[in-house]
């Protein structure tokens, strides 16, 4: 008869729990030590000694290792407590804090490793000497992907005053943090000034100063155009002063974002999911900083989220707790469906932006009905990343016939594009296929031209 598998669990997590939380193991130290007794042992049997120095080393050994077994410090004397942000930037270095306290009176040498989740970069163990009272230490990590991980525990090996055994144990330390995507160009823009925008340390286009709504009257400038000089203002003043105008506010923006398989691919240690994601928060927070109100829809084969339009720059938190975790689904994407619930939802006519790649618009038969009768009721801009791959292959020498052959496939691919981009152009569409870094800065323009023109 054979022992239950919920017994043998039972036992193998006893087993794990000694391990991990009560074993003590010896450090390198007494293994040298033991190792040099065999020269000792050997030098002594050549002298003539026998067994004197064999016993009478070995002995001492014994001594030194049972009063270093008994001193160590217990795990009820030590204590540990870490200190973790609450959110962070993906791909930004992280700064954690871990606070040691020795009651047993001794130094403490001791090895700390932090139970990183996976999608954290190791740091592997910090050593150091624990004096009496409190001590705090600090190491830096950072995330590989966004989302809401958990911490666990903190697993701390520790030796007394001789340092001939480990006592090793785990301390439970429950904590969780948020891995938000990289938030620095948004964060760029909301401290620069108003006249201007800097993405990606660029400067690009000034705020439109033409409009039909009135913002302001300030002093005429030459460059200003006469037919808005305010002559009221002027006489009062006694300068020359005109009005300003912006575009109209209040203007409705729906990010569409693609979570499907293609947008998993990574590019430069990032997926296209987290580039896309990134260049929408920006254009979100410049939209919402210029008075136009945001949604947001993200789909694979489904509807995954769906935030209504709303304005102020607290609805781009609501967008991005909604949105921080989202993950690319092993499917493929349905675009159809999710303009289709998209045309359901919002019906005054808005500036619909679609992140996806460029295979998903080339392949997918019913987005083009679905895109000719969205175009009627709002403005589309599809956007997609290129593909460096593609790039380098259409480019390459033709050193021989299969290199020849793979460069032709490569530009076919390119002019398909190309061919796909002009088709939409000419129907009204703007499609913009732009390398990964350039995807906020070409995103953010192509908003603010389309709202200097007043084409919304």
């Amino acid at each position: 008869m054979t022992t239950s598998s919920t017994k043998r669990w039972r036992l193998f997590q006893f087993l794990a729990d000694v391990l991990a939380d009560r074993f003590v193991l010896p450090t390198k130290r007494l293994i040298l030590l033991v190792l040099l007794g065999t020269p000792l042992a050997g030098t002594g049997f050549w002298m003539g000694w026998g067994y004197t120095i064999f016993w009478l080393y070995n002995s001492l050994i014994l001594i030194a290792s049972l009063i270093d077994w008994v001193t160590i410090p217990k795990r009820r004397d030590l204590s540990l407590k870490r200190i973790l942000p609450e959110q962070t930037d993906l791909g930004q270095p992280v700064s954690i804090q871990v606070d040691l306290e020795n009651r047993s009176g001794q130094l403490v040498g001791y090895s700390l490793v932090d139970d990183l989740p996976l999608s954290f970069v190791e740091t592997g163990p910090i050593a150091g000497i624990m004096d009496t009272g409190e001590t705090r230490i600090s190491y830096t990590t950072r995330a590989k992907e966004r989302g809401e991980y958990q911490f666990h525990w903190l697993y701390l090996r520790w030796h007394g005053k001789i340092g001939l055994w480990y006592r090793q144990s785990r301390f439970p330390c429950e904590q969780s943090i948020k891995v938000f995507p990289d938030l620095s160009a948004v964060r760029g823009y909301l401290a620069s000034v108003q006249e201007s925008l800097i993405v990606d340390g660029k400067k690009i286009v000034r705020r439109a100063k033409m409009g039909s709504e009135f913002h302001a009257i300030r002093e005429y400038v030459p460059d200003d155009d006469p037919r808005f000089i305010n002559w009221s203002a002027s006489a009062r003043t006694r300068r020359l002063m005109t009005n300003q105008y912006r575009p109209e506010h209040g203007k409705v923006i729906m990010i569409v974002i693609d979570c499907g398989r293609l947008m998993g691919v990574e590019l430069d240690n990032k997926t296209r999911l987290d580039v896309s994601l990134e260049a929408a928060l920006t254009v979100a927070a410049v939209a919402l900083r210029q008075g136009d109100q945001v949604g947001l829809l993200a789909y694979s084969h489904e509807v995954k989220v769906y935030i209504p339009p709303g304005k102020g720059l607290r609805h781009l938190h609501t967008i991005l707790s909604a949105t921080y975790n989202i993950k690319s689904d092993f499917v493929e994407a349905d675009p159809a469906k999710a303009l289709e619930f998209l045309h359901r939802q919002q019906k005054k006519r808005s500036l619909v932006v679609l992140f996806s790649d460029m295979e998903n618009y080339l392949v997918e038969d019913q987005l083009g009905s679905y895109l000719w009768r969205m175009r009627r009721s709002h403005l589309l801009l599809l956007l997609s990343l290129a593909d460096p791959l593609l790039y380098r292959w259409s480019h390459v020498e033709t050193e021989n016939s299969r290199l020849a052959f793979v460069k032709s496939v490569a530009q076919r691919f390119q002019l398909d594009r190309r061919a796909f981009q002009q088709k939409m152009t000419g129907a009204g569409i703007q499609v913009l296929d732009v390398p990964a870094d350039q995807l906020t800065l070409t995103v953010v323009n192509a908003y603010l031209e389309i709202k200097s023109r007043e084409a919304l």
